[in-house]
């Protein structure tokens, strides 16, 4: 799929067929009843039971994002729509092509160079090659504080924190995203993750 992004489309870009995809190979559609867990907390990609995953959504999603990017006009929309994609393609957790994820968020990078996007890349990284590397990749964003206040940031590096087994420093990661958990869900997760450590 990545064949397809080349460099983003400066002109006006046809949002339609990467806006369309989102609804169908990514939450909250097509994987929603796999997010939730028994107790009403978030469940991790990785961790969801993906028979529960709407599978015709996800395949026509996967077909709008490929007529997207076969249209060579590619934009946030449709880079963000082909990284949904890719992941919904994956049969398990195993199978998941990250360093094809990552080659997608290297093209958004480009199109969007935010600290958000900077931090979902650094994730994808640390799957494709190891947890150490993305927690490096990390180190800016920690140093000027930009996302601080944004949950996933610290769940970002707790869980890789929690992959190389430095228990601690996993633990003080939950602490500090735990008052900027956006919903209940999350809090649940944070709270789970907290007793478990």
């Amino acid at each position: 799929m990545v064949e397809y992004v080349n460099p983003c489309w400066s002109g006006s870009s046809p949002k339609w067929p990467g806006s369309l995809p989102l609804r169908g190979a990514r939450p909250p559609d097509s994987r929603r009843e796999a997010r939730i867990g028994h107790e009403g907390e978030l469940v991790l990609l990785e961790d969801q039971d993906r028979t529960k995953w709407k599978r015709l959504e996800i395949e026509e999603g996967v077909r709008l994002v490929e007529a997207a990017l076969h249209m060579q006009r590619p934009g946030t929309y449709q880079i963000q729509a082909a990284i949904a994609a890719v992941h919904a393609e994956a049969r398990t957790a195993a199978e998941t092509d990250w360093p094809q994820i990552v080659l997608l968020y290297d093209e958004l990078m480009r199109c969007d160079p935010t600290p958000v996007v900077e931090l979902n890349r650094a994730v994808a990284v640390s799957f494709a090659d190891n947890p150490g590397l993305g927690l490096r990749l990390l180190e800016r964003i920690e140093r000027d504080g930009t996302l601080d206040n944004y949950a996933p940031f610290h769940l970002a590096r707790a869980g890789m924190f929690r992959r190389l087994g430095f228990n601690q420093e996993t633990r003080a990661c939950y602490e500090r995203a735990l008052p900027f958990a956006e919903n209940a869900q999350v809090r649940r997760f944070i709270e789970r993750r907290l007793r478990s450590s």
